[in-house]
């Protein structure tokens, strides 16, 4: 299409360069995806089920031990490389805050082989802060080989976009990918300019994970579809406690960062499995199951059953909230996206018990919207992410009362200091850096 005659001949050179440019950049974020969405389908098979499908098949003594063996592979492997930090979202954050901040290839080897140790063992964190940290790698190595279709746009672009494409992936939700993106680097507002490139990314990286691990469901869901006022009045209650109990959780992960600094690393991991050990055991005591290790998706299943006293519930989720927050303050690397959801279907469960509702599954599900919107403060995201996951739709009015009562309560805290509060505080955007591997921050997720 041509440009109308009245623009002068200069404006429509650069109207159509900018067309063009446009028409790369989207294309480009869609390969980001498609690389994005092959990584993080092969790290989940190598973790999931290749490493820690193996290991809960042992007994239950190698069980309890495996997760500080995993930590001392992580925190040697970075020793190794000279990669201080196990930060993996934190990093994206970083890397999106700060135009110096490279995610360097070294520091990404050394992340993702610590992020599959730590995992794969069973540490109790989740895959997306890998996801998230291989997504924006990408997209970031990308951007800087291809310079010249990003002439004056943001740095930034293929970096969210990755990103976005990571969450999507493993999640198998591609809005809340995208919007995840989008959110988590500010308290309270989201970032602009890249909406349509992270779509697209997200899009082609679910696409490519779904050809590969299938497209069922994360959280297949029963029980009631619909809701009541009286459920309404339940979801203002599980605001109240999720934003309290992302309060708390919050508080103890930063705790567990600054320990994670200590001059003496080894010891930390070594007394940081010890701990994990004693978790587990008192996990298994309280509810005869393994519900303190691994990611927790067994625990999404076990928390709506109504399985066990209404005490059991609440042990799990302290002793789920400790053993994240140890695993975190020896060297630990993954992502606080999960630790944050399994907390809060735990109180939702907690919540929907205590007044005595049969069905729990509406209950876990807001409960999951609150605490995960409270502690990362992405209430949005959070909705999104139950909407997608479960397929009910009828969860997001509940869900979003929840999320806000939680955000209220959770005040000016988070789980991560690497968040700004508005894009205001965003500096000019770049084309070109000169190229510096940074390292590294002190925090994880």
């Amino acid at each position: 299409m041509s440009s109308p005659a009245w623009i002068p001949s200069h404006r429509r050179d650069q109207l159509r360069d900018l067309a063009i440019r446009s028409r790369q950049v989207v294309v480009l974020a869609g390969v980001v995806g498609a690389l994005t969405g092959l990584v993080v389908a092969g790290f989940d098979r190598l973790v999931v089920e290749v490493s820690f499908g193996h290991i809960r098949r042992l007994p239950l003594w190698i069980v309890a031990i495996a997760p500080g063996i995993g930590l001392l592979i992580a925190v040697t492997v970075r020793r190794v490389l000279r990669v201080p930090s196990a930060a993996t979202a934190d990093d994206y954050m970083h890397a999106f805050h700060d135009p110096a901040h490279r995610l360097g290839w070294r520091a990404f080897v050394a992340k993702m082989t610590a992020s599959a140790a730590t995992l794969g063992s069973g540490g109790p964190m989740g895959l997306e802060g890998p996801s998230m940290y291989a997504g924006a790698f990408i997209g970031s190595q990308l951007q800087r080989r291809f310079p010249k279709s990003f002439k004056n746009a943001d740095r930034r672009v293929l970096l969210v976009a990755g990103a976005a494409a990571g969450v999507a992936a493993i999640f198998k939700a591609p809005a809340t990918g995208a919007v995840y993106a989008l959110e988590v680097p500010y308290q309270g507002d989201l970032a602009r300019r890249m909406l349509l490139p992270a779509l697209v990314a997200s899009a082609s990286g679910y696409l490519v994970f779904a050809a590969i691990n299938g497209t069922a469901p994360l959280f297949p869901i029963t029980g009631q579809i619909g809701f009541n006022f009286r459920d309404l009045a339940g979801a203002m209650l599980v605001g109240i406690c999720a934003g309290l109990g992302a309060r708390v959780f919050a508080w103890m992960l930063r705790r567990a960062k600054k320990i994670a600094n200590h001059p003496r690393p080894v010891l930390i991991t070594l007394v940081a499995g010890v701990l994990m050990a004693g978790a587990f055991v008192l996990g298994r005591l309280a509810s005869g199951e393994s519900l303190v290790v691994g990611s927790g998706y067994e625990v999404l299943a076990w928390a709506p059953a109504g399985r066990g006293a209404l005490w059991v519930v609440l042990a799990i989720l302290g002793l789920r909230c400790f053993a994240t927050s140890v695993t975190v303050a020896g060297g630990g690397s993954g992502g606080l996206f999960v630790p944050l959801v399994v907390a809060g279907s735990l109180t939702g469960a907690f919540v929907g018990r205590a007044v005595n509702q049969t069905d729990l599954a509406m209950f876990t599900v807001i409960g999951v919207a609150a605490f995960l919107g409270a502690g990362y403060r992405v209430p949005l995201a959070a909705v999104m992410f139950v909407a997608e996951t479960t397929g009910r739709a009828s969860f997001v009015v509940p869900g979003l009362i929840a999320a806000v009562v939680a955000e209220l309560m959770m005040g000016d805290s988070s789980v991560t200091t690497m968040q700004r509060n508005t894009p205001g505080l965003e500096p000019a955007p770049r084309v070109e850096e000169p190229d510096r591997e940074v390292g590294q921050i002190g925090d994880d997720g």
